[in-house]
């Protein structure tokens, strides 16, 4: 029994170590916009429909990176969000963030517009973009 349990424990700590490590995000805007940095909690509002200073573009619904971002930094539920997204729209006072299928689409949306703001893998960033929050 005690073999099986030291076995038990390797296999974890293999499997742990084998996982793949978890992307670091980062919110970003257009070079040009003149936003500087921003707290998550700050990015959040416009993902949420609390502030149209900034057009939000959306990772794809059911995406990693997209549940990743949706908890940490909007600290919600999916549901949570569709849900205060449904009201919004229901009374006509704004729409739902445009989504991309893919980090790359996100920077060019953001690339493309000086007003958007998104979030992408910190590994993805290059000069079309500019990063002005890290998500830990």
């Amino acid at each position: 029994m005690k073999a099986q349990t030291q076995w038990a424990a390797a296999a974890l700590l293999l499997a742990a170590m084998a996982a793949p490590a978890r992307a670091e995000l980062v919110i970003i805007v257009n070079p040009q916009n003149a936003a500087t940095r921003m707290f998550p909690s700050q990015a959040a509002q416009f993902f949420l429909g609390g502030s149209v200073l900034f057009t939000p573009i959306e990772q794809a619904e059911g995406s990693p990176i997209r549940a990743e971002f949706t908890k940490k930094v909007l600290e919600k539920t999916p549901a949570q969000v569709e849900a205060i997204w449904s009201k919004i729209v229901f009374t006509a006072k704004g729409k739902p963030p445009k989504e991309c299928k893919s980090s790359a689409e996100v920077k060019k949306a953001v690339a493309d517009n000086v007003n958007a703001i998104g979030y992408i893998e910190k590994a993805a960033v290059d000069d079309t973009v500019k990063v002005i929050a890290t998500v830990p």
